[in-house]
């Protein structure tokens, strides 16, 4: 075309959690039958929804509004049932003014990022949710900025690090927590989150926690929500119900804004979100309308422990089996529904492969993986992983981190599936290493 119409950042967008979808297809139209472990659907990995919460659902249908129109914000009455389950709970104090509803949450990261000056940069964890960073790199046209998580210490952020490349980046202007985080399963300590807010405050930053997963904890660490640690420091929380109740194809989200009144520059930032919101009209009405009444219900308190309760027994399962495994390590996690497992130092290289016995499979997975990156070994293992063995897992490189490994879930309902996608990563990571 006569005049460039690609976006400085097009190159930043990368989901490696769906791209990895095309092959693994590919490899299931040869013949070969796909155990998925690469997407955080509960619902898709045979989770039930309770009757009681299809019965408010199919009540909300009967009521015309339900059909129309919300206002920009979303409802009132539901931002302010969100208002007041958090000042009881002692999570600071939300004005329903505040709370602003989208599409989901990817709707709300794509809205928080494309809004901020592009010369103003977020910092985020490294392994990063790839949602995050592709989107904070695309508006800045130039790779996410991280801070290091160490799987040496429980996946615990470096603050060290953090504070250093604050310190001389002055480009930074926010500090992006995920909490429990994904891909590890970490739940940030409650020392960590003050000693962030304390780098935010002293460099006049602002907060964005991701806490899609507060209500998904199991592990000995008690998450702590960051609205109650904030000191007056602006900050944007983001919730949803799409791994709560769990309800992912309601794209139903939100952000809670913070000590807005604090910092006029944030206050005229969050203007353009709801501005931006603005030219959408709304969001999508029939999830907000019926979530009071799903989070309310005396039924739901008892439910959540039993989904937590699940994942808590896989996480123990998966901890017992993946440790006996030669040349990788995992952290067992204390929140959300992920195993993150990493190679050792210097165990894997370009020239490992496993047995293929499917021709054309074999074919297909030699072509793919030679085009590679050649420094993206997990992503090598992954593909092999699938064309030998009909697991898909995701490479731990696509999550923005020079570690190498991979993620899974813990969402699997059949526990003869969830033990032989265990089996064949006890078989296949010795036989790959040693090839």
């Amino acid at each position: 075309m006569r005049t460039n119409i690609v976006a400085s950042g097009a190159d930043e967008l990368s989901y490696e959690i769906r791209e990895i979808v095309d092959f693994g297809k590919q490899v299931e139209s040869l013949g070969v039958t796909m155990i998925w472990e690469n997407i955080g659907d509960p619902v898709a990995k045979g989770e039930k929804i309770p009757p009681w919460i299809k019965e408010l659902i199919a009540k909300a249908l009967t009521d015309d509004k339900t059909f129309a129109y919300s206002p920009t914000k979303g409802l009132l009455e539901t931002r302010e049932f969100l208002s007041l389950s958090r000042r009881e709970a002692g999570d600071g104090n939300l004005d329903p003014e505040d709370i602003l509803f989208f599409n989901g949450l990817g709707d709300a990261v794509s809205k928080v990022y494309t809004n901020l000056n592009e010369n103003a940069r977020v910092i985020g964890p490294s392994p990063a949710y790839p949602t995050h960073s592709s989107a904070e790199a695309a508006h800045a046209g130039s790779r996410h900025l991280t801070y290091e998580l160490n799987p040496g210490r429980n996946w615990l952020p470096d603050i060290n690090d953090l504070r250093n490349k604050v310190a001389y980046n002055e480009s930074i202007a926010g500090i992006l927590i995920i909490n429990p985080d994904n891909p590890t399963g970490m739940i940030y300590p409650k020392r960590i989150l003050k000693e962030m807010v304390s780098i935010a405050k002293e460099y006049d930053l602002f907060l964005i926690s991701d806490e899609i997963y507060a209500n998904i904890e199991y592990g000995s660490d008690a998450f702590v929500p960051l609205s109650r640690l904030l000191d007056g420091v602006p900050a944007i929380i983001m919730r949803g119900l799409s791994k709560e109740v769990p309800w992912p194809g309601a794209r139903c989200g939100w952000i809670e804004v913070y000590n807005k009144e604090n910092d006029p520059v944030f206050a005229r930032y969050i203007k353009s979100i709801n501005d931006a919101k603005m030219l959408e009209v709304c969001s999508t009405t029939l999830p907000q309308k019926v979530l009071p009444d799903i989070l309310s219900d005396a039924r739901y308190k008892e439910y959540l422990q039993s989904r937590r309760d699940a994942y808590s027994k896989r996480a123990d399962i998966a901890h017992a089996a993946i440790r006996k495994i030669p040349y990788v390590s995992m952290v067992k996690p204390s929140g959300a529904f992920y195993v993150t497992v990493t190679f050792d130092d210097n165990t894997l290289s370009n020239a490992q492969h496993l047995p293929v016995e499917n021709a054309a499979v074999r074919a297909l997975v030699e072509e793919t993986t030679a085009a590679f990156n050649p420094y993206q070994f997990d992503k090598r293992f992954a593909y092999y992983l699938m064309a030998a063995y009909g697991l898909c897992v995701v490479p731990l490189s696509g999550f923005n981190t020079n570690l190498h490994g991979f993620r899974m879930t813990l969402l699997e309902e059949d526990p003869a599936v969830f033990k032989k996608t265990l089996d064949i990563l006890a078989e296949a990571i010795p036989k790959y290493t040693a090839s």
